[in-house]
This record gives C-alpha cells, sequence and structure tokens, in this order.
C-alpha cells in the first residue's frame, strides 16, 4: 500500500503532459464557462455586448471537437479533443489547421474547466449592431461553412485560341 501512495503523491507533483478528450459534446460546459467569465471579468468593458447570448455549438470533425462560440464580446472557432483523444499540453503557440472551407490560424488557449483548447478569433469585438437573433444565426452559419467544401473554378489553363476552338490540332 505504501508504494501505491508514494506513487501517486509522485503523479500529483509531475507536470501533466497530456490531457483527454471529451467523451461528449462539450459545447454545454463551454457556455458554463463563458458565462461564469461574463459574469466576473468581461461585464465591465466598454466593448461588452449586454444583449448578446453566449452560444456554443460543437460536432465532431476527424476525430475532435470543432465548435463556434459567442458570447457578448467575441466570436470564435475553437477546437478540443475527441473522444479517446490524448492531446500533448501546449505552451502559447499557433498553429495552423487545414478545413474544408481553407485553412485558419489558431493559438492555444485555455479555460478553468476544461483545460487547453485551440482558439481563432473570428470578430473581436462584436459589431455593436448585431442582433442576438443573428447572432445565434452566426455561430450555426459559421459552423456550416467551416465544413464546406470550396467552391471554385478548375485550376487548369483553358486554351481559347482559335485552333483549339475549332477542333484542329496544332502543328
Amino acid at each position: 500500500m505504501a508504494q501505491s501512495h508514494l506513487s501517486e503523491v509522485d503523479a500529483v507533483h509531475e507536470p501533466v503532459q497530456e490531457f483527454i478528450g471529451f467523451a461528449t459534446n462539450p459545447a454545454p460546459l463551454l457556455v458554463a464557462q463563458y458565462e461564469r467569465i461574463a459574469k466576473q471579468e468581461m461585464q465591465a468593458l466598454p466593448f461588452y455586448h449586454a444583449s448578446m447570448p453566449i452560444v456554443a455549438e460543437c460536432v465532431l470533425f476527424e476525430s475532435q471537437w470543432l465548435g463556434c462560440v459567442l458570447t457578448p464580446w467575441m466570436l470564435s472557432v475553437v477546437v478540443l479533443p475527441g473522444p479517446d483523444q490524448l492531446w500533448p499540453v501546449r505552451s502559447s503557440e499557433r498553429l495552423a489547421l487545414q478545413f474544408p472551407c481553407g485553412n485558419l490560424t489558431f493559438m492555444v488557449g485555455e479555460l478553468p474547466e476544461s483545460g487547453q483548447l485551440l482558439a481563432c478569433s473570428l470578430m473581436s469585438p462584436l459589431d455593436p449592431h448585431l442582433g442576438a437573433g443573428e447572432g445565434r444565426s452566426l455561430v450555426s452559419s459559421t459552423l456550416k461553412m467551416l465544413l464546406s467544401l470550396p467552391v471554385q473554378q478548375g485550376e487548369g489553363r483553358v486554351d481559347l485560341g482559335r485552333r483549339r476552338l475549332f477542333g484542329a490540332r496544332g502543328r
């Protein structure tokens, strides 16, 4: 028993190197944490949009939780570890991630209850004319856009020469 106790004590003092992913959708946890942050730290700031709700939506994408978070002070895309994922603890760094819609650069952040996450700010501060309903719609639309394939013309050059137009072969 004594050895077991010692190894538990040693484990407490070692810095955490990895953290485990969320088995279930972390959106409710994000909302609760941002509500506390809003009350304790953000309400007095001049750009705080008091009528804006705190909304979070997350979906699994490539085994990670991809989400969009709206608060009275910002709109961000977040990535958290998914079920059965182990993420290394990161120092403050930037990571570029590729999504169907294109690349985004994320910063490592941390929330008190959920630990580290990757965050990419899309709007901070919020447009003061943005209504609560529009904000809610923006969360869903942003998440859909992140997972949408880009629409673009083919990258091959188009030969509009007369010979090509009329089917003649070049000599």
